[in-house]
């Protein structure tokens, strides 16, 4: 199936969680944010929630710096 990942478009396996995208993906789950269709979804729940065909998702990863 295909979702889109801060606007990009990734294939990805039928049912792959947020966890698996992120891992697919090679972005460690640290200091990272994820929204799912504009909700934000917590860590605890990323290897639960499940994506759809077309899931609009945003990644957003915490940098520090001045």
């Amino acid at each position: 199936m295909q979702i889109f990942m801060n606007d990009a478009a990734v294939a990805c396996a039928e049912g792959t969680t947020v966890a698996e995208l992120l891992a697919q993906e090679g972005i460690a789950p640290v200091n990272v944010a994820v929204a799912v269709e504009d909700t934000v979804v917590p860590k605890a729940q990323w290897d639960k929630t499940a994506l759809t065909e077309g899931a609009r998702v945003i990644v957003i990863k915490a940098v520090q710096g001045g």
